[in-house]
Parts: structure tokens; sequence; C-alpha cells
């Protein structure tokens, strides 16, 4: 993993949540927030809260009583859930990070996570984490993305941008958001953190998006990929984004698109 794939700044929190998250976020955010509510608990923490898709989501299914923390180890992100999010008392936001979080043993009922394991650099840590401040009993619930191969859009725009830039081509896509797809190596990284309860189960879903360009532009300039592309040149950015599109038209169409995603839920017990 490069050191700006987990770099979530500048203008790319306000770009991720206008674009990537209605895109291919929030179908899977409601998806997890019900199993969530199903364990009904009443301390939530959420790990990777990025711009808070799954913090809403949790939040309008959980009764008055119930307290959500919603970490992320950006800062800007979490800012920008915060500003959109109406004031809600059972909401703390919180920079931490998810190997290393700052709570005691035994204190959450349920740890969620949204696509954001595949970010962490020791996943086996980050699952140990997550088990340690569990309660007993507790629920363990996250989402990954499947390879990049079963994610059209995301497929597309890695190919597009390795034609474009074909000495080196940015490869975060594949390399991160969709490196981590392998059910098996999950499952044996869970029991390595001390979970025994496991099971995994694959979803598709579609992602759908006004035009080619807002993919293009969610994709481009909304995820760390934009800080590949500017390190490679920082002159084409806006170049990369079209070439993006071209490609999305090409194959979607250029109006209304949509493609096929898919990941993998995850849910663990302590």
């Amino acid at each position: 993993m490069a050191a700006t794939d987990k770099l979530f700044a500048g203008k790319i929190p306000e770009i991720y949540d206008r674009f990537l998250v209605p895109l291919i976020f929030e179908t899977y955010a409601g998806d997890l927030a019900e199993r969530v509510a199903k364990v009904k608990p009443r301390d939530v923490l959420e790990t990777a809260a990025g711009t808070g898709a799954l913090t809403r989501a949790i939040a309008s299914r959980l009764p008055i009583d119930a307290r959500i923390v919603a970490t992320d180890l950006n800062q800007p992100m979490l800012d920008h859930g915060a500003a959109k999010q109406p004031h809600d008392s059972r909401i703390i936001w919180q920079q931490a990070d998810a190997l290393a979080l700052p709570y005691e043993d035994q204190t959450f009922d349920v740890v969620a996570c949204q696509f954001g394991v595949m970010f962490f650099p020791d996943k086996v840590k980050g699952y140990r984490e997550a088990h340690r401040v569990l309660k007993p009993g507790g629920h363990f619930l996250f989402n990954a993305w499947d390879r990049i191969a079963e994610n059209e859009f995301a497929g597309v725009t890695s190919q597009a941008l390795a034609a474009l830039f074909p000495h080196d081509p940015p490869d975060f896509m594949a390399r991160t958001p969709h490196g981590y797809f392998d059910g098996g190596r999950i499952r044996e990284e869970l029991v390595k953190a001390g979970f025994t309860s496991i099971s995994i189960e694959t979803r598709d879903d579609i992602g759908r998006a006004a035009s080619p360009q807002d993919v293009a532009i969610a994709y481009c300039q909304g995820t760390p990929l934009t800080n590949e592309i500017e390190a490679l040149d920082p002159s084409r950015l806006e170049e990369a984004t079209q070439t993006v599109t071209e490609a999305l038209a090409q194959r979607f169409g250029s109006g209304p698109v949509e493609g096929r995603i898919r990941a993998h839920v995850i849910t663990s017990i302590r």
C-alpha cells in the first residue's frame, strides 16, 4: 500500500461525498445498517467512517438511547460528515486510528466498518482492536469490495488510466480498495484476531450515476487515486478525468449509466 492510499484530504472529502457515496456506498450502507440494527446494540463504534454514509444509515435505524462513536483516520472526512449530519446527540465524531483505538476493553456492542478494512496496513492488528473493544458476544460487521473485475466502473477507470499512463499505470483501485477480496484470507485473519463465529456473504448490486462524467469525477477526484495521478503529473488530473469519462461513455453510453458492483459482507462475533 502506498502512503497516499490512506490520504483523504483537500477537495477529496466533498467530491467523495457528492459523487462516490451515491454511486457505490449508499446501497451497501443501508444493508450494513440493517444488520447492525438487528443486533439491537446500545453502544456502536464505527471505524473508517469517512463522511458518514454508514453513520447516517445506522442512526436512522437505532433508538434514541443508542450511542454511535464515528471515527476515521482522516479528520477532514469526519469534518465533512459532521457538517452534513443534522445535530444528533447520539453521535460522537472522533479522529482515531482503527489499529490503535483509544477506548477501554469491552466497551461496545457492535463495531462496524464500511469499506475501510482494505486500508488497514495490518489487518490482524485492526481486527484485534475491534475484538478488544467489543463486549463478550459483540458483533464486528464490515464489508470489503470484491476483485476489480467484478466492479465495472472501477475496472473501466483503471484500464483507461493504464492506457493514459502506460509507463507507470495508477493502480490504487486494484491495489487497495479492490485488493482484499479473498474470503479465505479474511476468515483466517479474523480467526488470528480471536473471532470464532464468522460468516461471509457476497452481495451484488448496481451503481448508478447521471452521467459517465459523474463516475469519472467520483473515482479520479474523489478518492486517493487523485494523489496517485497528481504524483505522476499534477497538470494532467483533468485530462485523466476526461479520458475516463470517454472510456465509460464508450462502455455504458453517454446518458445515465449503470454498472455492476460486488462486495463481501462479513459478520464476526466475539
